[in-house]
């Protein structure tokens, strides 16, 4: 099968691109899957220059999409990150970005039926166990990729993809905070651990001797910064419920400051060991969650709005998120919501 190659669709995902597969057309076992994965990305090579991958880790993903036979779902929804250095596919972290392209893709295999207009798509995301409703516009029942919405990071405007998380706190770690303080000091930092759908280490760029508004190819030039992110990093995987994360790509390591540009906060981010050109979705309904955490870094910089409906505009290096975040009586988020887009790229077969 491999030699004959694989039905395959490669799509971008927000401000991610990746391979997007029915489940059923891959290996079935792990290994199999994961070496097929590498050959098709050109993992482990920094350039991935026999492969389809784009010598970074946010043109090196897969979704693994199938009908779902949970009641209510529509198809369940498998994030694979491919590696580019290394021989390695992980489903240790859910993704955001390339989410925003499984509806259509659903919409496209036949997996979910078009209605007129728009049509809705229940997913389930199985690296967490949560559920994401994508809403696909389908004028005539037809998936459309051209619209009005642009998003930051990509460049022109396309259909828009609204996606709603629910049930998104302790997605990887068990909690919202899976050490159960909302502030602790780790290696002389004051940060706070935080899952809201990604895991996440929030901090204060000042706090390590920084602005928070340098470009991403300043923080990658900065190896004692890294390294001392890195040093926090390790420090905290037992306390978040992931165990040694030596080897892993979780948690993400959030840098906050002031909003400079008229957003709630601005944020650089580490994913985990490069800067991100931009902060992935679910990172920023963390970031942007705990910016309502008393005390935390995040809250202690931001500029949060009144209201149980609040707009949460998370600034990164090439633009801003904006995260819609419902909270009850008491403060606590109940549900998150963004605005993504995707577009099919190509649609064929890929040889491993």
């Amino acid at each position: 099968m491999m030699a004959d190659g694989v039905p395959c669709m490669w799509m971008r995902g927000g401000t991610s691109k990746g391979g997007y597969f029915l489940k059923g057309d891959l290996p079935q076992d792990k290994a199999p899957r994961d070496a097929f994965l590498l050959a098709v990305m050109g993992s482990p090579d920094p350039r991935q220059i026999d492969g389809m991958g784009g010598a970074d880790p946010l043109t090196s993903k897969v979704a693994v999409v199938s009908r779902s036979a949970r009641p209510g779902i529509d198809v369940d929804y498998l994030f694979l990150q491919v590696f580019v250095d290394q021989a390695i596919v992980t489903d240790a972290q859910n993704c955001g970005n390339i989410l925003a392209g499984v509806g259509p893709f659903a919409i496209e295999r036949g997996l979910v039926s078009a209605q007129d207009d728009e049509t809705r798509v229940v997913i389930f995301m199985e690296n967490t166990g949560q559920v994401a409703v994508a809403t696909v516009q389908t004028p005539g029942a037809v998936v459309t990729y051209e619209g009005n919405t642009a998003i930051d990071g990509v460049p022109g405007t396309h259909a828009p993809i609204p996606i709603e998380f629910r049930d998104t706190a302790g997605s990887s770690c068990g909690a919202l905070l899976p050490s159960d303080r909302r502030v602790e000091v780790v290696n002389g930092v004051p940060v706070t651990l935080i899952d809201n759908g990604m895991p996440c280490v929030v901090m204060k760029a000042a706090d390590l001797e920084i602005t928070g508004y340098e470009d991403r190819e300043t923080l990658d030039a900065d190896s004692a910064l890294k390294a001392r992110i890195e040093a926090i990093r390790l420090a905290v995987g037992e306390r978040m419920n992931l165990g040694d994360v030596r080897g892993k790509s979780v948690p993400k390591m959030m840098l906050v400051a002031p909003p400079k540009d008229g957003g709630a906060v601005c944020v650089r981010s580490f994913i985990p060991h490069r800067a991100h050109a931009t902060i992935g979705v679910l990172a920023a309904v963390s970031v942007a969650t705990a910016c309502l955490v008393p005390g935390s870094p995040a809250a202690e910089v931001a500029v949060v709005p009144e209201g149980s409906r609040k707009t949460i505009s998370v600034e990164h290096p090439t633009g801003e998120m904006s995260c819609v975040l419902e909270t009850n009586d008491i403060g606590d988020v109940v549900t998150a919501a963004l605005l993504r887009t995707a577009r099919k790229l190509m649609d064929g077969q890929v040889f491993g």
